[in-house]
């Protein structure tokens, strides 16, 4: 189609090429693109483990990284918390009266009483009568505490010892410790631009008595998803999607849209974490102890990277840096060479890429994405981060391989975004395309088709260097619903 000069101006202020434009309605119209599976990874085969005996130096050569200010946590924090308290919106009986039952058990539970006191109303009173609608509209309207509309990461999370921590306090803490005492403690949270004061306040209020109970100070910086990454739809007729003043539909493009953000950062060693997988300080040695593993190794394997690169570039008919570099790539990053491959250029490009070492969990049922081997466009296979909605399920074979996953991605990840001369990669150049998710909604008893941008941590990192490790289920601990804060690693 040919856009009008008022949607080219509508694109152009989104900073939208038209180019990207016509691209994405192409993949609207293609539908979605399945990956092709060729097995799951599993420990041995695309996963590995850490054994204690490697733990003493990997966490040494964290603490090292981290000394020299190397280190940023980097959590979208932007979610909503509306899902997390569907379960008490569905009005389902069983759901409602376990809320009423448990309900001292929540870390909320002396602002709830709070906000009921300031409207003449006491809590015990309330309860006691069974009266759930006061209850959850204090709870959740805008009138009351309002947490539906919250983002996640400003809601309470866990008490303890008097102290209210909301998933946002519980990050800083937890960089804070990351780093040690005495090292720069640098968190970059993606947030809505709605909310964007809301945590700065938050960490206003929370900064001083964190850096003085840990000895780190804390370096935090905050950016919004940008517009250039909102996405096209497509109306039922296969035009672009309008509203109905006949402007162009712009969608947000999904969590694949922080790769824009990721890549602004520039940072040179970056941790991800979903913003509801935190817990209590009492909780947090696991998770800092394997987070600290995972960037030992992803230290050790950037090492190794920019050794070999260095010397395919002095000499670049060396076939025995030739053959060191293919042994890397195979064994360690689980890629093999085709023959083509297999001299000085073809081993550049492949080894010149961000790398990132992914923690996995093993499949206890949660939701998510999984590790798989994947086959590519050339027939050969990669380690990728697939989700469900990636894969063809009424394809009997590929179905049984996404079944028959041992584990799941918890969304712990370290990654290196900077080259060996200290250079930020051009992050969007690994990108694969392909994997971006396309769906279907009905909007006005109309059907308009949707796209999401690769995920950031499946097709938006296909092309990166990619080692996957088993991490203890203890690591991972989200807060999906409002139930999810009685399990036992969230309470005191």
């Amino acid at each position: 189609m040919t856009f009008t000069p008022a949607d080219l101006a509508q694109l152009a202020d989104h900073g939208i090429l038209p180019t990207e434009a016509e691209r994405q309605l192409a993949q609207l119209r293609g539908g979605q693109v399945r990956a092709r599976l060729a097995r799951p990874c599993t420990v041995g085969d695309g996963i590995r483990e850490l054994p204690a005996s490697r733990h003493t130096a990997l966490v040494e050569r964290f603490a090292a990284a981290a000394a020299a200010g190397r280190v940023t946590r980097f959590v979208p924090a932007s979610g909503a918390a509306t899902r997390m308290f569907q379960p008490l919106q569905s009005g389902d009986p069983g759901e409602l009266q376990r809320f009423l039952a448990e309900l001292e058990r929540f870390p909320f539970i002396v602002e709830l009483a709070e906000v009921l006191s300031r409207s003449g109303q006491e809590l015990d009173g309330v309860r006691r009568s069974g009266n759930l609608p006061v209850l959850l509209a204090a709870l959740l309207e805008t009138h009351g505490l309002d947490y539906a509309r919250l983002p996640k990461g400003l809601l309470p999370f866990h008490r303890a010892a008097g102290e209210v921590r909301t998933a946002f306090a519980e990050h800083l803490a937890e960089t804070a410790q990351l780093v040690g005492a005495g090292n720069p403690a640098r968190l970059h949270c993606t947030v809505s631009p709605e909310h964007r004061a809301l945590f700065a306040q938050h960490l206003a209020a929370w900064q001083g008595a964190l850096e003085q109970r840990y000895a780190a100070p804390l370096e935090v910086t905050f950016s919004e998803q940008q517009p250039a990454t909102d996405t096209l739809a497509l109306g039922a007729d296969g035009e672009p999607l309008r509203d109905a003043d006949g402007r162009l539909v712009l969608r947000p493009g999904g969590h694949g849209a922080l790769l824009a953000n990721l890549a602004a950062l520039a940072g040179d060693l970056v941790l991800i974490r979903n913003i509801d997988n935190v817990v209590p300080d009492r909780c947090k040695g696991d998770n800092l102890l394997w987070d600290r593993l995972l960037g030992g190794l992803l230290l050790e394997l950037i090492e190794s990277q920019r050794t070999l690169l260095e010397r395919l570039r002095r000499y670049p008919a060396d076939a025995a840096g030739q053959r060191r570099a293919q042994e890397f790539l195979g064994e360690e990053l689980g890629m093999p060479l085709a023959d083509a491959d297999r001299d000085a250029l073809p081993l550049i490009d492949l080894l010149d890429r961000p790398v990132r070492v992914c923690g996995m969990v093993a499949n206890q049922g949660e939701p998510g994405g999984g590790p798989f081997w994947v086959y590519g466009k050339g027939g050969g296979s990669s380690r990728q981060i697939v989700e469900a909605a990636q894969v063809d399920g009424g394809d009997p074979q590929q179905a049984a391989i996404l079944a028959a996953a041992t584990h799941f991605n918890p969304v712990d990840l370290v990654c290196s975004l900077r080259d060996g001369r200290g250079r930020a990669y051009p992050l969007e150049r690994f990108v694969d395309q392909t994997a971006a998710i396309v769906t279907s909604k009905r909007q006005n008893g109309q059907p308009i088709g949707i796209l999401e941008r690769p995920g950031l941590w499946n097709g938006g990192m296909a092309g990166w260097l990619t080692v996957f490790v088993e991490l203890p289920a203890c690591t991972f601990n989200p807060v999906k619903t409002v139930f999810d804060l009685l399990r036992p690693a969230h309470q005191p």
